[in-house]
């Protein structure tokens, strides 16, 4: 059996983010559009089918690591390179060449913001299925970022808008959130080492996962 992260175990991917998230599904419009905004000279609105219909689809096996210290393992991607998906924006919208971080924003209103050099990064995909199946409201779909390097809070689900930005901006998990949240350096959030976080993270566990089972 192969090593997991620093403080991680190894359980079954569930559908879990912050408790205030667990009944906001938002009804996926028979068109789903991607909004880019923010440090751009030209906002934009790209019809998904056409906006991914031009790039080449792969599928890719990667890990999804919580930052409560769970772990998924080996899980099975499709989509398309996000680096790919951007460059094609960025011919449309001309981001600001001082752009530095880029915000997600998913359908049930949950924000990230993380580095370009974070969501640019060879292994982060734009996904469509999971598993071989297309994603369904349970795991982000129609399009969900899949960042394997970062805690699961920068993979946004139901992706809907982004934002270029100048500078950082904490998301939705406000100060729990590392502006990079790498895995590999255990930065699960921007205040506190990551060790300290283990502890807080396994004792709440159970209270935040109780809204998402819930609804089962």
């Amino acid at each position: 059996m192969r090593d997991l992260p620093p403080g991680q175990r190894r359980a079954e991917l569930e559908r879990f983010g912050l408790p205030e998230f667990a009944g906001r599904v938002g009804v996926v419009p028979e068109r789903p559009v991607l909004t880019v905004q923010g440090a751009v000279r030209y906002p934009a609105q790209f019809d998904l089918a056409e906006l991914l219909g031009g790039l080449p689809e792969l599928e890719q096996c990667s890990d999804l690591h919580c930052v409560t210290t769970w772990s998924a393992l080996d899980l099975r991607w499709s989509g398309v390179r996000f680096r790919d998906l951007a460059a094609g924006i960025a011919e449309e919208v001309r981001p600001h060449p001082r752009a530095r971080w880029l915000v997600a924003t998913g359908l049930d209103g949950f924000r990230s913001c993380s580095s370009l050099d974070d969501v640019l990064a060879e292994k982060v995909l734009a996904a469509t299925r999971l598993n071989g199946v297309p994603l369904g409201p349970e795991h982000g779909g129609p399009l969900r970022l899949v960042s394997p390097d970062q805690y699961g809070y920068k993979s946004v689900k139901h992706l809907v808008a982004l934002e270029y930005r100048l500078t950082y901006e904490s998301g939705s998990a406000g100060f729990r959130e590392h502006p990079r949240a790498r895995v590999a350096r255990e930065e699960r959030s921007r205040y506190l080492p990551g060790p300290v976080w283990r502890r807080v993270w396994a004792a709440a566990l159970p209270l935040a996962r109780r809204p998402y089972r819930a609804r089962r």
